[in-house]
């Protein structure tokens, strides 16, 4: 099984969502996974022109010569495609859109009509993988992902896999330093990994484990407003000493 990642944070492998995306990544190459993992911000790749010679004058090709072209041959032989994403306005990061923007050359220009939507067939050459969704947000509750969850599932239709979604993340991470019994969230990360590509599915237990709750809303709100109120009266004090 080929695995192609995409770590979509700015904050690269030093951020909120890579602890999620890499436990899940070694749980797939525990089961025998062969896994590349890219970050967008290390990828030169412009903006879609919308002018679609890429399905017109140049079937399955791009005229713009970046690094999508390398990342169109790796999804091409991709068995699973994972987009790990910090959840910024209720959406994806603009990297991770502009990287799907330009995966337009994959698909055919016609219609099939697919679960009563229509769709754009994959091309021969491709192999119509299963796409994962590994998401972090600063929000306590899950339905924050929501929209982009159902963007996702409408991009992808039966080939989406499933999410692995960690609301409030920031929190995660701060409980992980203290050495807090968090651990679990990790594991099931990793046994999603190992599921999925053991079995071709992530079981929703699982799933739960890695979006459970880790502390109440009301406290954690309290938390985090007690935190900003201190870096803002911070920078107010400094200013006033200048």
């Amino acid at each position: 099984m080929k695995v192609i990642a995409f770590n979509a944070s700015p904050k690269m492998g030093k951020g909120n969502t890579a602890l999620i995306l890499e436990p899940f990544l070694n749980g797939m190459r525990e089961a025998g996974a062969e896994v590349e993992l890219f970050y967008t911000k290390e990828l030169n790749i412009k903006p879609c022109q919308g002018e679609l010679n890429c399905w017109l004058e140049t079937p399955g090709r791009c005229f713009q010569h970046d690094d999508m072209e390398m990342v169109l041959e790796k999804l091409r032989s991709a068995n699973v495609i994972v987009m790990a994403t910090p959840l910024f306005t209720w959406g994806m990061s603009g990297p991770l859109k502009n990287l799907l923007d330009r995966t337009i050359p994959m698909v055919e220009p016609f219609f099939d009509v697919s679960t009563g939507h229509c769709r754009h067939p994959w091309r021969q050459e491709t192999q119509a993988p299963q796409v994962v969704l590994v998401s972090n947000c600063g929000f306590w509750e899950l339905d924050n992902f929501t929209p982009l969850v159902k963007q996702m599932e409408g991009m992808f239709d039966d080939h989406f896999a499933g999410a692995l979604l960690r609301p409030h993340g920031p929190l995660f991470a701060v409980m992980l330093q203290m050495g807090a019994p968090v651990q679990d969230v990790l594991e099931a990360a990793r046994e999603a990994g190992r599921e999925l590509a053991q079995d071709g599915r992530m079981s929703q237990n699982t799933l739960n484990a890695v979006s459970r709750e880790l502390m109440p809303k009301e406290e954690y709100v309290s938390r985090v407003n007690r935190h900003f109120h201190g870096k803002v009266d911070g920078l107010e004090e400094k200013a006033a000493k200048a």
